[in-house]
């Protein structure tokens, strides 16, 4: 199973100086990216957003940035709203991010949970699930063919024209990203495309039948089985103590969650909620190195996942806080993960 990380670039939305806070947290960013890669994990996620909260509405523009800085980790977006872009520019940036990395780009393509793009880029709402659709159907015809004739009812038609830079390894992985709606996780099983499930409340255990209804829509469509991996992306934290990173996180994620809540019609959290989310069944993925690794494997037990991604820098999250809980990810939890993953292995055969 693939270890990772994925944040949304969080800055202070009341700052007084945007540009200045902007420059700090992308210069944060690409040491943690940085770091992650020195300690072995497997991949980073950005997520596209375009708010006053979140520095990210260029992923693959910091993401070439750091693919200059690190040899290994796999550069993903987290997620591209592909329904408000292109999909013939979203395709020539990850392209030629993969250039850049020596084959380490990847989409993960969504809808996306937020809806600013849409009117900022001329996008009608009542066209939401239509723009998807059509867009990720040229999106994989781009990435199948050099040479694209593709028409479709919200976009000019491509009449046998290239798409170019193409990418070192001949196709881009492109992974569906889902929040839990059962009609997008049947879409990417009967495309054949990896998923990706995020996982921000409730018990991640009832989660567990979307993954069941991916593998039957996959297996309808006579999907190889090679080509379905899954991944649950979750909010939470490592620390030296179970009670550090309760404390280190619970504010600035409390701050982030009421804020959208507040956007949403959400009733406000509490201490309570959170320190419940934390336990064994909860979805927050926190503690020292032990306790998080040990809820990691449960629920690859659950989900039979190929890929964990973890949200660690959510709201203002001190960057020294952050870059401890990276190096322990990658140092100790990792570890402790793939030794019992192995010996899980060992045990079936």
């Amino acid at each position: 199973m693939e270890l990772g990380l994925h944040t949304f670039a969080d800055v202070d939305p009341a700052a007084a100086d945007r540009g200045r806070e902007g420059e700090r947290r992308l210069r944060q960013l690409l040491e943690e990216i940085e770091l992650a890669d020195q300690v072995g994990l497997d991949v980073f996620g950005l997520g596209e957003h375009h708010r006053p909260d979140y520095a990210a509405s260029a992923p693959p523009v910091i993401l070439a940035a750091a693919a200059a800085r690190t040899k290994r980790i796999r550069l993903s977006s987290s997620v591209t709203v592909l329904s408000s872009d292109d999909p013939v520019r979203v395709f020539q940036q990850f392209a030629t991010l993969d250039l850049l990395s020596g084959g380490r780009a990847e989409i993960m393509a969504g809808r996306g949970s937020f809806i600013e793009s849409f009117p900022l880029f001329g996008y009608d709402l009542k066209d939401y699930d239509r723009l998807f659709e059509e867009k990720l159907d040229l999106l994989l015809a781009i990435n199948d063919s050099e040479k694209v004739t593709w028409r479709g009812e919200l976009r000019a038609p491509i009449p046998g024209l290239g798409v170019y830079p193409r990418p070192l390894h001949g196709k881009l992985p492109i992974w569906i990203a889902v929040g839990g709606t059962p009609q997008s996780v049947a879409r990417a099983g009967a495309y054949g495309l990896p998923l990706a499930l995020a996982i921000i409340g409730g018990t991640p255990a009832r989660y567990a039948p979307l993954f069941d209804l991916y593998r039957e829509a996959a297996n309808r469509a006579g999907q190889a089985a090679s080509t379905l991996k899954t991944s649950i992306n979750v909010h939470g934290f490592i620390a030296d103590t179970f009670e550090g990173a309760a404390d280190q996180f619970y504010g600035p994620q409390a701050t982030v969650m009421n804020r959208i809540g507040a956007e949403r019609g959400w009733g406000p959290t509490s201490r309570a909620q959170f320190d419940l989310a934390t336990g064994p069944e909860g979805h927050l993925f926190l503690g020292d190195p032990e306790a998080v690794a040990n809820k990691i494997v449960a629920h690859h037990k659950i989900f039979r996942n190929d890929r964990f991604v973890l949200q660690m820098a959510i709201g203002l999250m001190p960057h020294d806080q952050i870059m401890r809980g990276i190096e322990l990810y990658g140092a100790k939890v990792a570890p402790l993960v793939r030794k019992a993953l192995a010996e899980q292995d060992q045990t079936a055969s």
